[in-house]
């Protein structure tokens, strides 16, 4: 088996497994490194050189070829611009999911068969099934890790050239191979930052990007209760850092913000996990991305997740315009928000998925 394979490695564990997998089962497996980010390599919280030297030691340990290709044009170009963009406009953007679909499966893609690729594999936890010529991407077998979330923005020609060793894995069998093959990272702690800028603090990060508009935070009955330092700096449904604890005066709950009055520059915040203002059964999505290339039957039932780290729910689903679909949800969603995603899936077949437009509340 001859077939040459580009794996995108981050020194992580998961890309360090995917190659080792890939090299046993016989491919012709390179690594390559990619640097999307310098803005400030000298920072403290810039782990680019670490995990490069990571990346070079398991592909000394596994023994294959590694190659370093710098991406911070296109992603300052295709991602960040869009992300600081997103954020300006009082939404609140996925750059990793902008990140998956134009770097890792366009730019890095694109080097790759530069490079004499056949395929590209990355340590996602997906899958991806050829049914006749056509290519379906499927949720992980660990639902605890699965990525599809993320992946949702890829086509047809991406999804044909893209492998996920790691789709069929759990977790805990994938640190034990790392450690039973002595991969000098098998025990480095998974990245939670935003896709290659790292974990830094997000709104001191943002504060140097972004102008600090400060108004006043407000009750849906426009009561001020405090300050916010900015609407950019804020998203729905957050609960800390707004700096007005639980309140002497209403329910005493903590506060969570719920709306933002970009014209006004306030930001509407209410008591209570549940309370209404936070929960609406109906959104408009734009952008829509089919990853079949064609929309699905809009009249059969479906499963969304307007968030990664949730359930998916039952719904409806309603062509509005050719690139827009409403959403209707058999239970209330909460905290849903505008720059997000809501992802589609028919049971493990992740359908495709757009950027959450607006929201809209309806009576159960």
């Amino acid at each position: 088996m001859n077939k040459h394979v580009v794996v995108g490695m981050s020194g992580g564990v998961d890309s360090a497994v995917t190659a080792l997998l890939l090299k046993q089962q016989g491919f012709d497996v390179t690594g390559l490194f990619m640097k999307n980010w310098e803005d400030d390599d000298n920072d403290e919280y810039c782990s680019s050189r670490q995990d490069l030297i990571d990346a070079v030691s398991v592909a000394d340990t596994i023994d294959i070829p590694i190659e370093a290709v710098n991406f911070s044009k296109e992603y300052k170009d295709r991602v960040f611009s869009y992300f600081l963009r997103e954020y300006e406009a009082g939404r609140t953007p996925n750059p990793d999911i902008l990140c998956n679909s134009e770097i890792k499966f366009k730019a890095f893609l694109e080097h790759a068969i530069r490079m004499g690729a056949d395929a590209i594999a990355t340590g996602h936890y997906a899958q991806v099934r050829e049914i006749e010529g056509s290519y379906q991407l499927l949720k992980a077998t660990d639902s605890s890790k699965d990525q599809s979330y993320f992946l949702h923005r890829l086509n047809q020609s991406q999804l044909s050239k893209a492998m996920f060793p790691l789709g069929n894995m759990l977790k805990s069998q994938v640190r034990e191979i790392a450690r039973q093959h002595k991969l000098p990272n098998h025990a480095k702690k998974d990245s939670t930052g935003i896709c290659f800028i790292g974990e830094r603090p997000f709104r001191e990060f943002l504060n140097r990007y972004l102008p600090t508009t400060p108004g006043n935070m407000v009750t849906q009955d426009s009561k001020m209760v405090g300050r916010h330092m900015g609407l950019s700096f804020y998203t729905l449904g957050q609960r800390q850092g707004l700096g007005i604890g639980g309140g002497k005066e209403g329910t005493g709950e903590p506060w969570f913000v719920a709306d933002k009055d970009m014209a006004r520059n306030q930001l509407v915040v209410v008591q209570g996990h549940n309370h209404p203002a936070l929960l609406t059964h109906q959104l408009e999505a734009m952008e829509m991305n089919w990853i079949s290339g064609t929309s699905p039957d809009l009249t059969h039932h479906y499963a969304a997740k307007t968030r990664y780290r949730q359930a998916d729910s039952g719904c409806r689903l309603t062509a509005l315009s050719e690139d827009n679909v409403g959403f209707s949800f058999d239970e209330a969603q909460w905290a849903v928000t505008p720059g997000q995603s809501v992802v589609v899936y028919d049971g493990e077949i992740c359908l495709g998925g757009g950027v959450i437009k607006s929201r809209q509340g309806r009576t159960p």
